[in-house]
């Protein structure tokens, strides 16, 4: 056996005339969430994806929401995937993660690969466009750049729902216990890159 890594930890900040951006991750935390991006519910999004993903998450935005909130999702995305992308050595790593949840009538799927390449397959059919004033069309936009910055492959399906509120919550529970899965050291091959290629 070998010890999870101590210091799958990152900070990174980004800075544009749009938003002011400061990201702190550890892969390796107990799902400890301190966000404030004046978005109420990203940041209840992005609660759940730390508290199931079981990720430190320490995040400072501000963003030109008196435009709309559409530069400070996709800004928080870019910046969320550079820290983990930071924060991760690839090295002994399953690679691979993928999980199904469901909440109450909703149910989705994510399945990630930390390949190195960005990719997204993103399949949510909201019912509804917005919640609590939240235009849930964004959630494209943050996965979009997450995934570019992270440079992992992520295919997100709701397969079920309803309620709006419900298919996000399950998308980003998904997407918190998937990370998991695929950020997790594989006893076995400790210090081995996942790939036949020999680099990720």
């Amino acid at each position: 056996m070998t010890d999870q890594p101590l210091n799958r930890q990152a900070t990174v900040e980004r800075n544009t005339k749009e938003t002011q951006i400061r990201v702190s991750v550890n892969l390796d935390g107990s799902g400890m969430f301190n966000c404030q991006t004046g978005v109420p519910f990203l940041d209840h999004m992005l609660d759940q994806v730390a508290r199931h993903g079981l990720i430190d998450m320490e995040i400072h935005a501000v963003g030109d929401l008196e435009i709309d909130a559409h530069h400070t999702v996709e800004d928080l995305g870019i910046t969320l995937g550079q820290a983990f992308n930071k924060a991760l050595d690839r090295k002994g790593i399953r690679r691979y993660g993928h999980a199904y949840v469901p909440l109450d009538e909703a149910l989705s799927r994510v399945v990630i690969d930390f390949s190195g390449r960005p990719g997204l397959e993103y399949h949510v059919p909201y019912t509804r466009g917005s919640v609590g004033g939240f235009d849930v069309d964004l959630f494209y936009e943050f996965f979009q750049g997450f995934v570019n910055h992270a440079l992992i492959t992520l295919h997100i399906d709701n397969l079920r729902g309803h309620n709006t509120h419900h298919q996000a919550e399950t998308v980003f529970k998904a997407f918190g216990r998937a990370l998991r899965m695929a950020m997790e050291i594989d006893p076995r091959s400790a210090n081995v890159i996942p790939s036949t290629k020999g680099s990720l």
